[in-house]
This record gives C-alpha cells, sequence and structure tokens, in this order.
C-alpha cells in the first residue's frame, strides 16, 4: 500500500512523510477519534512477518487490567 497526505486509514489521517529507510517508510497521522498526532510505520514486506509476531508477543502481555494514557 502506498501512503499521501490525505489518504485514511481509520481512524488515522495521513499528514506528512517522516521518512523512509531499509525497513519501511514513517508518516504522520492524526488519530481522528481522539484528536491527537501519531506516527505510523510501514514495513517492506520482506519485514513484515518479523513485526507480525513481535506485535503477536507483546499482545499476549496485555491485558484488561492495563490502561494506557
Amino acid at each position: 500500500m502506498t501512503l499521501a497526505p490525505g489518504i485514511k486509514l481509520d481512524p488515522y489521517k495521513i499528514l506528512s512523510s517522516i521518512g523512509s529507510g531499509g525497513m519501511g517508510e514513517g508518516w504522520k497521522a492524526k488519530d481522528t477519534r481522539l484528536g491527537r498526532a501519531v506516527a505510523i510505520k510501514m514495513f517492506k514486506e520482506q519485514h513484515s512477518e518479523r513485526f507480525q509476531q513481535e506485535a503477536r508477543s507483546i499482545a499476549a502481555l496485555l491485558s484488561e487490567n492495563q490502561s494506557f494514557v
């Protein structure tokens, strides 16, 4: 998927490019639900499996007893 300013990834609206490198691209976006700035990183295909595994590992550590500010 190619990103560009103005594209929406529900609920995020892409604002501008932060930069790119060997593993992917970074984008500044706005969380339209909470009205805050966020960063989105799009990884190149060859790195996606590695980060999916990391995301699954982190998700396993989360519970309903945790809150995030």
